[in-house]
């Protein structure tokens, strides 16, 4: 494949210098280092757009597609939040068809809002279930997201469940999804990953950190919690007198290989003490900041090298998983917890930072050799009108804004708009159907 005559190819989100005009071409699934056309090629006219590389929602809840503005759920504490939607899943019935429909509803979303990977924090299961059936959930997802085109990093998340019975769930489902050639809990084709993760201190006691860890340390997964958003600190204090981030370090999870999502309440302290460890982060602006629940601190956690990535979290806080949005409100809100973000800091978080935290060299880039994972973003219309610097107006500008194509793997999974692999309304009367 080629594309032709971009107004601007961001090759290396943290690298400004990387940005070039011209073309780029895709060889068997990789960035190719070559710009002229070969006998077969697909070419693509990418006049008046920019290229990007594919966007990487390090932190989301598919299941939470199904569950969008739900009464007593916007803009409440965390410890009303949760209850909600916790009564809401047990209404629905937690099986493999709810997350079949939901994923499907999801990874379409992302997908059209220029997301070819998304790391799905699966937390709720059915309790007392035989394993198989958490295996079926599993499943569910990662078919959805193969049938879709996208990228998948499947968390097997943890709620309040059993310690034991989440280990074995975690092993099943890496022996399931996984083939035993995997390295790093990553499939040979790098479409699909396993990781897990409790939800975090404030839900799940130390006996579930730790075999989680024994089984990610076993299967050479990543792993992902969450950390520091007002109901962890509060909890944690009153259950243990003592912060998350020092009960993740006594548990073994402030380690290499750990990503820890949110972190709005910490310390100059306690961003050494992460920097240190070798752990990486996701910022979730739109799950946070319209609940009020805390802005991270992204610059000063940039500025202590820890690498940040940038997640959507689920449709129960968020309502969107519109990952370029998300960007945009991190620049905006960036400033009032210190020094204000750039754009292409931002666009740098939803991309590179993001794979950095899945421990994804190839994806976020489209440096030679890198996956063939791209974004197409038409900038000659009038929402772009007037833009001096059309990279750093994929932020600034257009709110809604969404690609005209999307690559991954070297395949077109969205053309002009569209859906390739799906119809749009189907995703919809599905989880419709499913949630009545």
């Amino acid at each position: 494949m080629l594309l032709t005559d971009a107004i601007s190819i961001v090759v290396d989100p943290h690298d400004h210098t990387s940005e070039r005009s011209g073309n780029l071409a895709f060889d068997g699934g990789i960035v190719a280092s070559r710009a002229t056309p070969l006998a077969g090629d697909e070419v693509l006219d990418v006049s008046g757009c920019v290229v990007t590389p594919g966007l990487i929602n390090a932190h989301h809840h598919l299941l939470q597609t199904a569950f969008r503005t739900l009464p007593g759920t916007r803009g409440v504490p965390m410890r009303d939040w949760l209850p909600a939607m916790a009564s809401a899943y047990a209404a629905a019935g937690m099986d493999a068809s709810l997350s079949a429909v939901a994923s499907a509803a999801g990874i379409g979303e992302s997908l059209l809002s220029g997301v070819t990977t998304v790391a799905d924090h699966h937390l709720n299961w059915p309790h007392g279930a035989p394993v198989e059936d958490h295996v079926a959930i599993a499943a569910s997802v990662a078919d959805a997201a193969s049938r879709l085109g996208a990228r998948l990093a499947f968390v097997r998340g943890s709620a309040r469940d059993d310690p034991e019975e989440a280990a074995l769930s975690a092993t099943a489902i890496v022996q399931h999804l996984l083939p035993a050639e995997r390295s790093a809990g990553i499939r040979p084709d790098g479409m699909l990953q396993v990781a897990v993760g409790p939800a975090g201190v404030h839900s799940d006691p130390e006996a579930t950190f730790r075999l989680l860890r024994e089984v990610a340390m076993t299967h050479g997964l990543r792993r992902r919690t969450q950390a520091n958003e007002q109901v962890d600190t509060a909890i944690a204090l009153e259950r243990y007198g003592r912060r998350p981030l020092d009960l993740l370090s006594e548990w073994g999870w402030l380690e290499p290989g750990v990503t820890i999502a949110h972190l709005c309440d910490v310390t100059d302290a306690e961003i050494k003490q992460v920097a240190a460890a070798g752990v990486t982060a996701t910022h979730a602006p739109g799950c946070d900041v319209p609940m009020g629940w805390g802005i991270a601190p992204v610059r000063r956690l940039l500025e202590a090298g820890i690498a940040v990535g940038l997640g959507t979290s689920g449709g129960g806080s968020n309502d969107a998983g519109h990952l370029l949005a998300d960007a945009r409100l991190a620049l905006q809100v960036s400033g009032l917890v210190g020094t204000q973000l750039t754009a292409r800091q931002a666009l740098a978080m939803a991309t590179v930072g993001s794979a950095q935290g899945l421990g994804r060299s190839d994806l976020g880039v489209l440096t030679p050799g890198a996956a063939a994972d791209a974004c197409v973003w038409d900038v000659s219309g009038v929402a772009d009108a007037g833009v001096a610097d059309p990279v750093a107006g994929l932020i600034w500008a257009s709110p809604g804004r969404r690609p005209r194509h999307v690559i991954v793997a070297g395949r077109v999974v969205v053309r002009d708009y569209t859906l390739v692999s799906a119809d749009e309304n189907d995703l919809v009367s599905n989880l419709r159907l499913r949630m009545r």
